[in-house]
């Protein structure tokens, strides 16, 4: 289903940031940085951190994905103008079924609802994946908020939290994703 040739990376953010705010400009510097580490991304092809990360990828010379939910969100005329590649998805379910099934590995820049659901999803199908002897990406979150989350779930849950790096910058996200693909 990839339809590039690079390694995707998947990257969730707030859709309500705007060009200017610092939000919106660390994804643009998050979607550059990928770009010239040489990976493609995967957003949910809308506006905010969506459109930011499409944005410094392309303008990096990068291949960009755009999952999109059309019947979710029929008022938004569909992908940002920075998305090479869109993919129309039935519902949020499918579209973060698709975006973590096109991934390399996972970022999550600032959001709200929307990116907690990604990123937990995320979460989940790292923490499930050895259960039938697959594997599954890196997973970075970026920022103190996302920290504090997985930390509070991790002990509430009794789950394990290792699935989840946190990052305090997009720069920082981006070296821990080339890192740990490097490795791996």
């Amino acid at each position: 289903m990839n339809p590039t040739d690079r390694d995707v990376i998947a990257v969730f953010g707030a859709s309500q940031v705007h060009a200017g705010d610092v939000a919106y400009e660390d994804g643009v510097e998050c979607g550059r940085r990928l770009a010239e580490a040489g990976f493609a991304i995967a957003t949910g092809g809308y506006g905010g951190i969506m459109e930011a990360a499409c944005r410094g990828a392309r303008e990096a010379g990068g291949p960009t994905i755009g999952v999109t939910a059309p019947s979710v969100f029929p008022a938004r005329s569909g992908a940002n103008q920075w998305v090479d590649h869109e993919i129309p998805s039935d519902d949020l379910v499918e579209r973060i079924g698709i975006l973590t099934s096109l991934a390399s590995g996972c970022v999550a820049l600032p959001g709200s609802l929307g990116t907690l659901t990604e990123l937990v999803m995320a979460w989940n199908l790292a923490f499930v994946a050895p259960f039938s002897d697959e594997a599954f990406g890196p997973i970075v979150a970026v920022g103190d908020t996302w920290a504090q989350v997985v930390r509070s779930l991790t002990d509430r849950l009794d789950t394990d939290g290792s699935f989840v790096v946190a990052a305090p910058t997009a720069a920082d996200a981006v070296e821990t994703l080339v890192t740990a693909i490097g490795e791996s």
